[in-house]
C-alpha cells in the first residue's frame, strides 16, 4: 500500500547539545479541514483543523495559546474518513506544543494525549 503524498511522517533526531531542534513526527498527518471546538479552562472558542494524525493536531485560530497550556477539544470526524457509516464527535485533551502568527492566524499544534468518542451521527 503507497502512503498518499498529502500525509507525512517525518521522523528526525534532535543534535548533541540541544543545536538544530526539529520536530519529531511519528504519525502521519493527514489534512482534515474541520471545524473543532476548544477549550482551555473557562475559556471555550472555536477553530479549525488543519491537519490531525494520531498524536496530534494543527489548529487555525484566531488567539495565541501559550505553549504547554493544557487543551480540551471536539471534532465531529466524518464516517467516510474513519470508515464508518456515521459521523463521530470526539473528545480530546492534549496540550500546547507550538503557536505561531501566519499571515492573519495563529496556527497552534497540540498533542492529542487522550480520547474518547462521544456520539455518532448519520452522515449526510
Amino acid at each position: 500500500m503507497k502512503a498518499s503524498r498529502s500525509a507525512s511522517t517525518v521522523h528526525t533526531a534532535v543534535t548533541a547539545g540541544g543545536e538544530g531542534r526539529q520536530e519529531v513526527r511519528c504519525a502521519v498527518r493527514f489534512p482534515l479541514a474541520l471545524p473543532a471546538t476548544l477549550s482551555t479552562g473557562k475559556t471555550e472558542f472555536a477553530g479549525q483543523t488543519r491537519n490531525i494524525s494520531a498524536s496530534g493536531v494543527l489548529f487555525s485560530l484566531d488567539r495565541e495559546l501559550d505553549v504547554g497550556l493544557d487543551i480540551r477539544f471536539s471534532l465531529r470526524m466524518p464516517g467516510p474518513v474513519l470508515g464508518t457509516p456515521k459521523d463521530v464527535l470526539v473528545h480530546c485533551t492534549g496540550r500546547v506544543v507550538r503557536c505561531s502568527l501566519s499571515q492573519h492566524q495563529y496556527l497552534a499544534a497540540s498533542t492529542i494525549d487522550e480520547y474518547r468518542f462521544a456520539e455518532q451521527r448519520d452522515y449526510q
